[in-house]
């Protein structure tokens, strides 16, 4: 099993308390917020991950 790259680790880095800060202001639950930013981070960053690692490749 391959170990993750600093990719998803922004990813979550950014995403967790941005989600958090955006829940607080439009949903009124930070647990809410917290969810959404952490997979929204997780997916941009494997997203950043896998097109920095096809640029590498090339």
């Amino acid at each position: 099993m391959k170990k993750p790259g600093a990719g998803i680790a922004l990813g979550i880095a950014m995403g967790l308390p941005i989600g958090a800060g955006a829940g607080m202001l439009l949903f009124d639950n930070i647990g809410v917020g917290a969810a959404l930013g952490l997979a929204l981070g997780v997916a941009l960053g494997a997203g950043f991950e896998s097109s920095w690692k096809a640029e590498k490749s090339e």
